[in-house]
């Protein structure tokens, strides 16, 4: 065997491979995994240039992966004000006050619906603190937006629009804009006028973010999006990766052979540590927007249409997908969609086993949890987000569906114990991307899920890393320490499957590797 690159022993080594469940040392090549043994056998994998780590009693596991974020992306969707430690209205509106003016703009992310305390959204609720100045605010998520109504004119934006997708101006009873904006098309309006940071600020935030990522132990990311590959083309040209992208561009209502034909031929692109392998859906909206699809009204009439105006031109769209080979991810949260999607690839047919997969489900029914390991329809949650709800059911979430609906919010060990493969993500910027926070709140969900059986210790650990590759379709490269796989690796201070909650989610990151290099080591 030629000499290793890399070397890491004195480890309690957790392999996740059935035929070596633990070892001690780890060896790597070119950034492959090509032995693992004992420290006996280090010896034998050195040679003059090998690097050897001793991880003095770490616990080394297969990378970790975060299912579902948007590192590109969501670089403009957390641009300005932090405003997700806001609460109440007094709060946004003292946030905004004294919030830093970008080229004369009050620019704010991550605000929770909660903080409107059940009034209907309405630029009159702050428009009062801007003195004029245009803001455009994003709700945390990421599927909606409060303007201004300074901004609302620099856009002009004075009515109704109508639109391909299922979005929305939403209006007054006189059809004067409310300022809320719901859905992407709708946001876009204001896309032309917004502050953007210029592309040398974006460029050293995306390089900054990735190396936090990999400091939680984070070693890849399945990016539920195709923005800003120019962007990671150009930083991978000129420097590693310390995570690993994996990106599924978006597919929209209205998109026709061409569009198609476009993502089919975009799959593949890539470089080191980057590559585009799928396409994204979305059959819904969010709970709190009003726009997730379910099979009954929510409290204010609302969420009974799908994203797609037209469902049947979403399955069209996926049956095409599926015959050139391009695997897909379709963002679900209610019932009336993940039945929509279940129903799609039911009608693909044998064939369509493993290749398609369901984002978010939320809150979906009895009947529905067997069709996933039926089908083969791999599922992926990002547990983070029941931190927006509330046990008691006061938060919009819980509100807007009742108790029925609420009741099955995000069930995880369901879906597990049903057969299917469960990926476990973020979705940051709407939640954080810690991985440590993923894998806690796996095991114990908050809010409107505390009530519901967690995932144990080894379920969450395989939600980012065995059913996390299997989910991309990379089972047989990922996921896994054993000779062949990537040289993905994460090492922590503490054992994932045997600590408490409270101690993994604090856990020392020791050492992070990604592709066989090293991009985080404890200091």
């Amino acid at each position: 065997m030629p000499a290793a690159d890399l070397v890491l022993t004195g480890a309690h080594v957790r392999t996740l491979d059935p035929g070596r469940p633990t070892a001690t040392a780890v060896a790597v090549l070119d950034g492959t995994i090509t032995a693992v043994g004992e420290a006996a056998d280090v010896h034998d994998w050195r040679g003059p240039g090998t690097e050897v780590v001793d991880l003095a009693g770490a616990h080394l596991m297969p990378g970790l992966v975060d299912a579902h974020s948007h590192p590109v992306w969501g670089l403009d969707m957390a641009t300005g004000t932090d405003l997700s430690a806001v609460t109440d209205l007094a709060g946004l509106r003292a946030a905004l006050a004294r919030a830093e003016r970008v080229d004369g703009w009050v620019v704010g992310y991550g605000l929770d619906h909660n903080a409107f305390e059940g009034r209907a959204v309405h630029h009159d609720l702050v428009d009062g603190v801007l003195d004029g100045t245009p803001a455009f605010l994003r709700l945390y998520d990421g599927h909606s937006a409060l303007a201004g109504g300074a901004a609302l004119a620099a856009a002009g934006v004075r009515g109704p629009r109508a639109f391909a997708q299922r979005a929305e101006v939403v209006c007054d009873t006189e059809g004067r804009p409310t300022g809320h904006l719901v859905e992407h098309a709708a946001m876009d309006l204001l896309t032309g006028v917004v502050p953007r940071p210029p592309h040398a600020e974006r460029r050293a935030r995306l390089l900054e973010l990735l190396a936090a990522m990999a400091a939680t132990g984070l070693t890849g990311a399945q990016v539920m999006d195709g923005g800003g590959l120019d962007l990671v083309a150009e930083v991978a040209r000129e420097t590693v990766l310390p995570v690993r992208l994996r990106f599924a561009p978006w597919c929209m209502p209205g998109a026709d052979d061409d569009a198609l034909r476009e993502l089919i031929g975009m799959q593949g692109r890539g470089g080191r540590h980057w590559l585009v392998g799928g396409v994204k859906f979305f059959m819904d909206g969010t709970v709190e927007g009003g726009t997730a699809w379910l099979e009954h009204p929510d409290c204010h009439g609302r969420g009974t249409d799908a994203f797609w105006p037209d469902p049947h031109a979403y399955t069209a769209a996926v049956r095409t997908l599926h015959r050139a080979g391009v695997r897909t991810a379709t963002h679900a949260i209610g019932d009336a969609a993940v039945r929509h999607v279940l129903d799609t690839v039911a009608a693909l047919g044998p064939g369509g086993r493993g290749a398609h997969r369901i984002e978010h489900i939320e809150t979906v029914p009895d009947e529905l949890l067997p069709r996933f390991g039926e089908l083969g329809v791999a599922t992926s949650l990002q547990p983070p987000h029941t931190g927006y709800t509330r046990a008691d059911g006061t938060d919009e979430w819980s509100r807007r569906l009742g108790a029925d609906r609420a009741a099955r919010a995000w069930r995880l060990r369901d879906l597990r114990e049903a057969g299917a493969t469960l990926a476990l993500g973020s979705d940051w910027p709407i939640a954080h991307y810690d991985v440590r926070a993923v894998l806690a709140t796996a095991r114990s969900p908050r809010g409107a899920a505390a009530q519901r059986p967690g995932l144990t210790a080894l379920q969450a650990l395989e939600g980012c890393t065995t059913h996390a590759a299997a989910a991309a379709g990379e089972q047989d490269v990922a996921g896994r320490i054993a000779p062949g796989f990537r040289a993905d690796l994460t090492a922590l201070a503490v054992d994932p499957v045997h600590a408490s909650v409270d101690e993994l989610a604090d856990a020392p990151v020791v050492l992070t590797v990604t592709g066989g290099r090293v991009v985080h080591r404890a200091a």
